[in-house]
């Protein structure tokens, strides 16, 4: 219970417009109307423990308060950034003697990812017997963060990144509750929107420090971004957000779209993303994905890592922009990888299977007496440069591993293989 003091404090515009009810929570329809899961539960009155992953700004507290309200349970926050044992000890002792009288707590955890495993395990009896409803909040991805026993007694459900429409709702109420409009005009209000980049908490802070300037002149764009800055993005280069981006930019090249692989590559430099990490990927993606349809895309992206160690930042960005050019134009051909995974795959299957005694090398008088190296032709001295003669196990059938695409250079290698195999067979016919 707040004190007179306390009640009488000053309260952020974010606080003060915080919604009295799940139907004024903005962005997230999919969960809270009557047939999306958390409307269900309301609705019947059967809450279950819930971990809301979202990004910063969704509304993930003002969820787990509304949830408390509307069930009357006992709301009991926690921050794992500053609580550990001893704060949910006391909670669920609490909890416990509450429940003897015959009513609930929920308890919600904000950032519960920061919580070990240890101490996530912790609050598996508490939640399993009942003791308390376990709300928790976090922005990684559960299935990195969160023990699986923990998860599979918690429904997880994913919060929206507030979409324009939410965050001009937003903007909209503040301006009803502060009486005015913000002075901005009307292509800076879509920057603002922008600046906020998903996060309503952050809009709203940024409104307030706009309702505190006179109503005229109204700020446009440029004079906005003096006032207040842009949010950082959000991106965290070891958790899932480093690995989407890469997974969208590596996506992005296979798909041959130049301008959508150059966006997220922007986006990954502008979070703080090592380049040499870029610079890695697109070395993988040369080989993995262009491959010999394109051999230079491996020359290109191994210059342009070079390239960058020497320049450094921001310079040496510029070789890598020029390498994802190149890799999204280039011809795609994934049949060096495959093939790859064939040889790999015959090879277990076939065990210890020894080469033909007549490619063996024979060192010692032992080994040519045992045929090492016995009828080898050696293929420069043959008439087209090609004896024909056969390299695989004696025991094995031969095998075809590789088969080139007919994109690009690939082309060219299936008139080169076509045109051995013609001289092989007419070797095999002849008997030679």
């Amino acid at each position: 219970m707040s004190t007179l003091f306390e009640a009488q404090a000053p309260r952020p515009l974010a606080d003060r417009l915080r919604p009295g009810s799940l139907d004024e929570v903005v962005g997230q329809a999919h969960l809270l109307l009557p047939e999306a899961p958390i409307g269900r539960m309301v609705a019947s009155g059967r809450l279950a423990s819930i971990v809301l992953w979202g990004p910063p700004g969704s509304g993930k507290t003002t969820i787990a308060r509304l949830l408390a309200h509307c069930s009357n349970l006992e709301f009991e926050p926690l921050s794992a950034v500053f609580s550990g044992v001893a704060d949910l000890r006391k909670i669920f002792e609490a909890a416990r003697k509450r429940r003897e009288m015959g009513a609930g707590t929920l308890l919600f955890i904000d950032e519960i990812h920061r919580f070990n495993r240890a101490q996530q395990d912790g609050f598996l009896p508490y939640v399993e017997d009942g003791t308390v409803i376990l709300v928790g909040a976090t922005t990684e991805n559960p299935s990195f963060e969160l023990n699986a026993a923990l998860l599979s007694r918690c429904q997880v459900l994913v919060l929206n990144r507030l979409d324009d429409g939410a965050l001009e709702e937003l903007l909209g109420r503040a301006e009803d509750g502060e009486g005015r409009t913000v002075p901005v005009e009307a292509d800076a209000r879509i920057s603002l929107r922008a600046m906020a980049d998903g996060d309503g908490r952050y809009l709203l802070n940024m409104a307030e420090v706009l309702f505190a300037l006179p109503a005229e002149p109204l700020l446009d764009s440029q004079a906005l971004a003096e006032v207040v800055q842009r949010r950082v993005p959000v991106y965290d280069k070891h958790q899932e957000g480093h690995f989407n981006l890469i997974s969208a930019l590596h996506k992005s090249l296979r798909g041959s779209d130049t301008d959508a692989a150059l966006y997220w590559f922007a986006r990954m430099i502008v979070g703080g993303e090592d380049p040499r990490y870029i610079a890695r990927r697109l070395v993988r993606f040369a080989v993995e994905d262009v491959g010999l349809a394109d051999p230079d895309a491996l020359v290109q992206s191994l210059a342009a890592w070079q390239a960058y160690e020497r320049l450094g930042s921001p310079e040496g960005e510029l070789a890598l922009v020029q390498c994802v050019i190149f890799l999204a134009t280039a011809p795609k051909s994934n049949a060096g990888n495959k093939a790859a995974s064939a040889a790999l795959a015959v090879a277990r299957e076939t065990g210890s299977l020894m080469p033909p005694k007549h490619i063996l090398n024979a060192p010692t008088d032992l080994m040519k007496d045992l045929g090492y190296g016995a009828d080898y032709v050696y293929d420069h001295d043959t008439k087209d440069g090609f004896s024909g003669q056969y390299y695989f196990p004696e025991d094995m059938e031969r095998r075809q591993l590789y088969r080139p695409g007919g994109r690009g250079f690939e082309r060219e290698i299936t008139k080169r293989l076509a045109y051995w195999n013609k001289l092989r067979q007419g070797k095999a016919d002849k008997g030679t």
